[in-house]
């Protein structure tokens, strides 16, 4: 299925996204991030109703949207590789979690395309490595799609040509994943605990 489409929302309605992972994981010197309260209660709202939450798309999201097929072709053409587009691709064990990639390269790789402002692609290019916030979306498309590398790709169209595309190459680390599984296995039985305890707690309250 094509990205963006509504069947694809509605597949991925009360899944948690490969893109989503660090929100579910992130923590602060207290423990838990407050973003991991509101994905739950977004992800629990998708299954309750079986309806895609919409979410909020500013000006940088939406010209990240907007330049994400420049961005593959520039790839391409950088590479010599044809990218092949997929919708969705679930966790092999763990039920409610997916990864919808930018792209499939050959029979062991992904891409994952990043357009940002031009600061943070200056930034990358200074770097160049792949921002960590990345590591672990990357990681678990690994995972999902049974894949061995993910080209990291930041694409910047408003610089000069010779500076507009950056690919690293991140490999798969199979240590790292199952620590990634632990601990999204431990959120996702979160998400399944609150939702007994909202039907348990309300249900009583009703009779």
């Amino acid at each position: 299925m094509e990205q963006g489409t509504e069947e694809w929302l509605l597949a991925r309605c009360g899944s948690l996204g490969a893109s989503q992972i660090n929100e579910a994981l992130a923590t602060t010197k207290g423990g838990w991030g407050a973003s991991r309260e509101s994905l739950k209660n977004r992800i629990i709202a998708e299954r309750l109703t079986g309806v895609p939450v919409e979410t909020f798309t500013n000006a940088a999201m939406q010209w990240g949207k907007d330049n994400e097929d420049a961005a593959r072709k520039a790839y391409e053409a950088h590479t010599g590789s044809f990218v092949d587009e997929m919708g969705i691709a679930y966790h092999p064990v763990l039920k409610y979690t997916h990864a919808s990639p930018d792209g499939l390269v050959g029979d062991d790789g992904l891409i994952e395309i990043k357009c940002p402002n031009t600061t943070t692609h200056i930034e990358t290019l200074r770097s160049q490595k792949a921002p960590s916030k990345y590591m672990k979306q990357m990681l678990w498309q690994m995972r999902c799609i049974d894949r061995q590398w993910c080209d990291f790709v930041s694409f910047d169209p408003r610089l000069p040509e010779h500076l507009r595309l950056f690919v690293v190459r991140v490999e798969r680390d199979d240590e790292a994943i199952a620590e990634i599984e632990k601990q999204v296995a431990e959120f996702l039985g979160e998400v399944e605990r609150d939702i007994e305890e909202l039907n348990r707690r309300f249900s009583n309250d009703a009779e």
